[in-house]
């Protein structure tokens, strides 16, 4: 699979630990309370509410801190926020097409931060229409490949989700990525777990269609303004065609 991929699921291990876990958990519990303002507090009958609260738990937020996000998301507290989701499009360097995925209070707020860091960083916005059409809304699972007293296998995670609807299980190195249609991502969740598989995280993603092969220039300058966006308290999530060899990547670890 991509060297995206493969970069991003390296760097959310890190960020468990490093100094940005408070503005990540954040975003996590800020997840669980639109989740559960969406589709109601009861995880088991809110399968959106259920993955993210299991994201949450796997990124180590306090159980404490779930609970209270579910309960002013369904009103049962007060004090939650009127989020709304709002997807910017652009490019980044290279020409890389990029969805930004905001939950804001502040619209206003949000555009501003985006625009900023998109021109700052060799980016720049497009109109609405001219970049989403290149995705489309995937279900993907990240399946870790090292499991609690065993190692599981491409062949093991395929076997078990092909019949729950998985199109395609790629190889991202320590983890392997699963993906489906959107309708399909909570079948394909509950068969993984049938089978005893653990799993990092289950969303519905916007992946590309075709991808933009990064160079070892050119790649650092898009990282980091994946890097830039992701950091800002608004952006949720960064989607972006682009693709880096294992060698590239080898190359930019080694720098």
């Amino acid at each position: 699979m991509s060297g995206h991929s493969k970069w991003a699921t390296t760097k959310h291990k890190k960020a468990v630990v490093d100094a940005k876990r408070g503005k990540m958990f954040a975003k996590l519990i800020k997840n669980i309370e639109v989740a559960a303002r969406m589709g109601g507090g009861d995880p088991t009958g809110n399968p959106t509410l259920y993955d993210a609260i299991q994201k949450a738990k796997k990124s180590s937020v306090p159980n404490d801190n779930i609970d209270r996000a579910v309960k002013r998301g369904s009103g049962a507290e007060t004090g939650g926020a009127d989020y709304q989701t709002i997807m910017y499009e652009g490019y980044g360097p290279a020409g890389v097409a990029m969805l930004i995925e905001c939950l804001t209070d502040n619209k206003n707020r949000a555009a501003m931060e985006v625009r900023t860091a998109m021109s700052r960083n060799g980016g720049s916005l497009a109109d609405p229409g001219s970049v989403s059409f290149l995705f489309h809304r995937k279900g993907v699972v990240v399946v870790p490949a090292e499991q609690e007293g065993r190692s599981v296998g491409e062949d093991d995670v395929l076997e078990a989700t092909l019949e729950a609807g998985a199109d395609d299980v790629h190889d991202l190195g320590e983890a392997f990525e699963v993906v489906s249609d959107p309708s399909d991502l909570v079948a394909v969740r509950t068969a993984l777990q049938a089978a005893g598989i653990d799993y990092d995280s289950a969303d519905a993603s916007f992946v590309p269609d075709n991808k933009v092969e990064l160079d070892k220039d050119a790649a650092p300058k898009v990282f980091r303004l994946i890097d830039v966006l992701e950091d800002l308290d608004d952006v949720q999530n960064v989607y972006a065609n682009l693709d880096v060899s294992d060698e590239v990547m080898e190359q930019l670890q080694d720098v």
